[in-house]
């Protein structure tokens, strides 16, 4: 099938996206970019006379919880949304396996493919270099071809926003993090978690276990576990389950205090005593764009050498809670107000809070960063006057990363092999 289709014309910012669900490679450089969003209307001739069959190939389990849950969720919701779409996934795949996959898919007429780990960017490319007339989307990569693109949500904005939370409600000034792989973008999600803490609780340290595995519910109770025992009381996590959760709502059912925040999908039926918060990926806001646009024709298979999504707050691909439109587990809101920070915060809109509270903090950041919460759900504006990694920032050996009033650039948010002065964890090659 041909998909010499009419393209809209796309505006297009130097950007960059590396990092990613798997273990990528260090030491690399890559210079990409990012889509400017636009409406498009479904109007072409291609609209009305074919169907885009979409395939989803996920490296882990739908049922993980974590991050194929997310994707495999978003598939779901933009499939009963457009009767022009069809769709079918094929789940835990191995990164040998999955050029075979993308050979079966395309063999049954699948005319979009969406590999959705970091592992498939070479195999998705080279598949795309054999298919020609088959667009191909690859989730967390760097790489693109003409009829290949590349996306990803970024979760760095809400992880600080979490570290705020952590760092006003730790008793034990040591909060921990179980980590499935220090790669950049897990690295770059504590560091921003404990640049939170370290705004709330100068004191406090951020301890992190590197488990080796994205799912291991095992190796995650026995790293949350260990620190629990060493004096955390806080934990935070980066694994495709709710086990760390778990294992906190388990110590408060023997009357011991231990709090945790969410991962990738929505945690808090897993301890709604202790689970304050968290990150909530809306991959369907990325998959709706990309594909309604490959309906209209704007996306083809012969203009995506330049196109990557790199959303956050701002374009609604991210949320802050452990529950939908939940942004705080209304049981700790009293605890968050009653601690106030040194300083002054400015809005947006020029109103500017002296010594505010914890909580008030939180939504003064998202607003901030683009997220406004209206007390019954979210509005978004195109504004980021404040971003974490601002600085001044030392690494935990004291050298000076960031200048005062200087942001990380992308590249080396995407590089990131460092830790920040309130992290203690394992040593990094940056």
């Amino acid at each position: 099938m041909s998909y010499r289709w009419l393209a809209l014309s796309l505006i297009l910012l130097l950007l960059g996206v590396v990092g990613g669900y798997s273990l990528a490679p260090k030491g690399t450089t890559q210079t990409v970019t990012q889509t400017v969003t636009q409406t498009v209307k479904e109007t072409s001739t291609l609209a009305q006379e074919k169907k885009v069959k979409a395939a989803f190939i996920y490296i882990g389990p739908i049922g993980d919880y974590g991050w194929t849950h997310a994707h495999h969720q978003a598939k779901e919701m933009i499939d009963k949304k457009y009767d022009w779409l069809e769709t079918t996934q094929v789940e835990s795949v191995t990164p040998a396996a999955s050029a075979g996959v993308m050979e079966q898919l395309i063999s049954q007429g699948y005319n979009v493919i969406f590999t959705t780990s970091f592992d498939f960017m070479d195999p998705t490319l080279e598949e795309a270099k054999k298919h020609p007339n088959v667009v191909f989307w690859h989730c967390s990569g760097y790489k693109r071809s003409v009829n290949m693109g590349t996306y990803f949500t970024e979760f760095y904005q809400v992880y600080y926003l979490n570290g705020l939370m952590a760092g006003a409600l730790t008793k034990t000034k040591k909060i921990g993090y179980v980590a499935a792989h220090l790669i950049p973008e897990v690295v770059r999600h504590i560091n921003a978690f404990a640049i939170g803490v370290n705004e709330v609780c100068p004191d406090c340290k951020v301890y992190v276990r590197e488990i080796g595995a994205w799912v291991d519910p095992t190796k995650a109770r026995q790293a949350a576990e260990a620190l629990i025992s060493e004096g955390v009381d806080v934990l935070a996590f980066t694994e495709d389950t709710p086990t760390v959760v778990q294992v906190a709502e388990e110590h408060f059912m023997r009357g011991e205090r231990v709090l945790a925040f969410g991962h990738y999908s929505p945690m808090k039926e897993y301890g709604k005593d202790v689970c304050v918060s968290g990150q909530i990926a809306h991959w369907e806001v990325i998959y709706d764009d990309i594909l309604s646009k490959i309906y209209a024709g704007s996306y083809t298979n012969e203009n995506l050498e330049n196109v990557d999504y790199w959303w956050k707050l701002k374009e609604g691909s991210v949320e802050l809670g452990c529950a939908y439109n939940e942004p705080v587990n209304p049981k700790f809101i009293d605890e968050l107000r009653s601690v106030r920070i040194k300083g002054d915060v400015q809005l947006p809109n020029g109103t500017v809070l002296k010594d505010p509270d914890v909580y008030t903090l939180i939504f003064a950041r998202l607003a901030q960063m683009g997220a406004i919460w209206t007390g019954n759900g979210w509005k978004y504006v195109n504004d980021e006057t404040f971003d974490p990694f601002t600085g001044p920032i030392y690494d935990n050996k004291g050298k000076l990363r960031v200048l005062p009033g200087q942001r990380i650039g992308h590249d080396e948010l995407w590089s990131m092999q460092w830790w920040v002065n309130n992290v203690v964890g394992p040593e990094l090659g940056g």
